[in-house]
């Protein structure tokens, strides 16, 4: 028998059409795509309402617009703290703006008080949403480097106290590293206290303090 013989004889491929898509090609994935975006409209929302603040009147001056939160009466608080909660759980309007607006809109005290409820909240909702549901829902949400940087904070021996501290610093990404940690081990009551005592801290640092600068030298 000679060697072509023994060779077995695959059968034809049949041709691929080319109007055919590809079986194994990428899917569009909505939740990936509106994450991607939804930084841009949270912009394009905020300088639609500036733009109506200002030709309103509302925000020629300090004291124009907190004649507007107080003539809203308890709904100013009401909404200010679902705004507040929302973009801690969906990132659309960058969270840092609001938590410097509470000072300036509320006072001090109770400005504080409300980010502190605010953020508390939305970083309960995210830990459970991570714990409930898993990383591929938080991979299609944020970009892979970020994810991939945050993981590796996450596999560290000591990540409770690397999670306390990014938590007490208003530079760390709160929003992507409490989702994360709803991924690992971490007991509900060790998260709780983490973000019950440390987060008021990063609130103070920021919130008052930059909300106290832009009332002193910014003329308004």
């Amino acid at each position: 028998m000679s060697t072509a013989d023994a060779l077995v004889k695959q059968p034809p491929r049949p041709a691929v059409r080319a109007d055919r898509p590809a079986v194994d090609a990428p899917r569009c994935d909505p939740l990936r795509i509106a994450a991607r975006f939804s930084p841009l409209l949270g912009l394009v929302v905020s300088i639609g309402l500036v733009w109506w603040g200002w030709q309103a009147g509302v925000l020629r001056s300090l004291e124009n617009l907190l004649a507007f939160i107080d003539g809203l009466g308890a709904w100013g608080p009401i909404a200010f703290l679902m705004v507040s909660i929302a973009s801690v759980i969906f990132p659309v309007i960058p969270g840092g703006l609001l938590v410097v607006a509470g000072p300036v809109l509320f006072g001090p005290l109770e400005g504080t008080l409300y980010n502190y409820l605010a953020v508390c909240s939305g970083s309960f909702v995210n830990f459970a949403i991570g714990r409930q549901v898993g990383l591929g829902l938080i991979e299609r949400m944020f970009s892979p480097r970020a994810v991939e940087k945050a993981l590796g904070w996450t596999r560290s021996p000591h990540f409770t106290r690397v999670f306390a501290t990014a938590i007490a610093l208003p530079v760390a990404p709160d929003d992507l590293l409490c989702y994360l940690t709803g991924t690992t081990r971490m007991r509900w009551r060790t998260y709780l206290l983490i973000i019950l005592t440390c987060k008021p801290w990063s609130l103070i640092a920021y919130g008052l303090g930059v909300s106290a600068l832009l009332v002193k030298f910014v003329p308004w």
